[in-house]
C-alpha cells in the first residue's frame, strides 16, 4: 500500500511539473513553437499583412494628401492638423490602406466631434485593412481625448496626482475604472495610460501631474489599480514610459531628452512602478524616447536601444508582452532619424509596436526592404506578430 501511495505522488509530481513548465513555454522557442490559432494565423499572413500589424498609427497617416509637422506647437500638436479635424475614413485613406494594412489606429482629439461621429468613424475604421484595434490616450487630468470634450458628459478627473495625494489605491481603481467603462462604451480596445512615472524632478515639464506621486511606494498601487479599473471595465491599459520620464527636465515632443540616473538608481525608484505593473500582468509598457547614457553609455534614445528594451526590460526584469514604442513622429526621434531609420532600429532593438510614424508608408516600406536585405529576420518581426495577434484574441478583435 505504501508504494502505491509513492507511485500516486510521484505521478502527481510529474504530472504537476509538466504543466508548469508547459505553461511557461517562451512563445519564441524556435524549437517549440506555439501550435494555437495564433500560429496557425501568422503562417498564413504574408511578409506585409505581418509588417501591418507592427504599426498603429494616427488616421491622417493613410490619408497621403496630408502633410504634417507635430513639433511646431506647443500643445504638440500642428495647427494644420487640427484644422483639417479628420473625423471619418475618406476614399484616400481607403486606397492607401489596401496596399498598406494597419494593426491599430489612435485617435486624438481632434479626431473626436460628439458621440454620433466618433460611432461613424469608428465603425468605418472597423472596416480597414488589417483589423486595427482602436487606441486612445485617456489618462486623466489634461490628457483626456473625450473627457476634456465639452460634447461628452463624462466623469473627469483633476489629476493622476491629486489621485495619488488622497493615498488610497481605491480612488485610482475608480479612475480607471470610469474611464474604461465609457471608452469601452464608445469602441475603443486599448488606453495608453497610466502613467508609471515618478516624478521625481520638480522642473519637469512634461509628467508632472500626470504622475500619481514622487513617491514609487505610492505611485506603485496606484498603476495597479488603475490598471485593474481599465481591465474591469473591458479596456487593455498600457504603462509608460519605460525607463522612466519623470527625471528629466526637457520635453521629448520637442527634442533631446536624458535621465543621468545610473540603472542602480532607476531600480531603487523608477522600477518599482514598472515592476508592479509586470508582477501585474500588464499586456503593453510604452517606451520612453529619453537617453540614459549612464545606463546605456550612449546618447541613443531608450525607444532604440537594446540595452534597455532586450537586456533591461526582457531579459532582467523578465517582461514578455507588448513593447509599444512612444509616438516616433515626436522631435527626440524625427530631428535624429528618417523614418524609415526610427521603424527600423527600433525594432530591431526590440520593439514590438512602431507608434504614429510621421511618415507611415515610408516606415512601412523601410521595415520591408529591412527584411528583404536581410537587417531584420521574418523571424524577428514574427516575435512581434505572435504578441500582437495574441492581444487581439484576447481582447476579442
Amino acid at each position: 500500500m505504501r508504494q502505491v501511495k509513492l507511485w500516486m505522488r510521484a505521478a502527481i509530481l510529474f504530472i504537476c511539473g509538466a504543466s508548469i513548465f508547459t505553461s511557461c513555454t517562451n512563445d519564441d522557442d524556435p524549437v517549440t513553437p506555439p501550435t494555437d490559432e495564433v500560429e496557425t494565423q501568422l503562417q498564413k499572413m504574408t511578409l506585409r499583412e505581418k509588417v501591418g500589424q507592427l504599426f498603429y498609427v494616427r488616421p491622417e497617416c493613410l490619408d497621403t494628401t496630408i502633410h504634417f509637422n507635430l513639433v511646431s506647437t506647443i500643445d504638440h500638436s500642428a495647427d494644420d492638423i487640427k484644422k483639417i479635424k479628420l473625423q471619418a475614413v475618406n476614399g484616400t485613406m481607403q486606397g492607401v490602406n489596401e496596399k498598406y494594412p494597419v494593426g491599430g489606429i489612435i485617435l486624438y482629439a481632434h479626431n473626436i466631434e460628439d458621440e454620433a461621429q466618433l460611432a461613424r468613424f469608428i465603425s468605418q475604421i472597423r472596416t480597414l485593412n488589417g483589423s486595427p484595434l482602436l487606441c486612445i490616450d485617456e489618462e486623466g487630468g489634461r490628457v483626456a481625448r473625450i473627457g476634456n470634450n465639452e460634447n461628452f458628459q463624462v466623469e473627469k478627473f483633476e489629476s493622476m496626482g491629486a489621485i495619488g495625494a488622497t493615498g488610497d489605491p481605491q480612488n485610482a481603481y475608480h479612475c480607471g475604472n470610469t474611464i474604461g467603462a465609457y471608452l469601452r462604451r464608445y469602441g475603443f480596445d486599448i488606453d495608453f495610460a497610466p502613467v508609471a512615472d515618478v516624478n521625481t524632478n520638480p522642473e519637469n515639464i512634461v509628467i508632472g501631474a500626470r504622475a500619481f506621486s514622487d513617491d514609487p511606494a505610492v505611485a506603485a498601487p496606484m498603476v495597479v489599480n488603475y490598471l485593474q479599473g481599465l481591465k474591469d471595465a473591458g479596456v487593455t491599459g498600457c504603462i509608460k514610459h519605460f525607463p522612466g520620464h519623470g527625471d528629466t527636465k526637457a520635453d521629448t515632443h520637442y527634442g533631446y531628452a536624458q535621465s543621468l540616473k545610473t540603472w542602480e538608481q532607476m531600480k531603487d525608484c523608477e522600477m518599482i512602478t514598472f515592476k508592479a505593473g509586470i508582477q501585474w500582468g500588464t499586456q503593453l509598457i510604452m517606451t520612453a524616447h529619453i537617453a540614459t547614457p549612464n545606463v546605456t553609455g550612449s546618447d541613443i534614445p531608450a525607444t532604440m536601444s537594446s540595452v534597455i528594451l532586450q537586456d533591461k526590460l526582457r531579459g532582467e526584469l523578465g517582461y514578455q508582452n507588448i513593447i509599444i514604442t512612444d509616438a516616433m513622429e515626436m522631435g527626440a526621434i524625427t530631428k535624429q532619424y528618417t523614418n524609415g531609420e526610427a521603424a527600423v532600429g527600433t525594432l530591431q532593438a526590440g520593439a514590438d509596436i512602431v507608434l504614429g510614424p510621421q511618415n507611415f508608408v515610408e516606415a512601412f516600406d523601410a521595415v520591408v526592404k529591412a527584411v528583404e536585405d536581410g537587417r531584420l529576420s521574418e523571424q524577428r518581426i514574427d516575435q512581434s506578430v505572435r504578441r500582437i495577434l495574441k492581444l487581439k484574441r484576447q481582447i476579442g478583435r
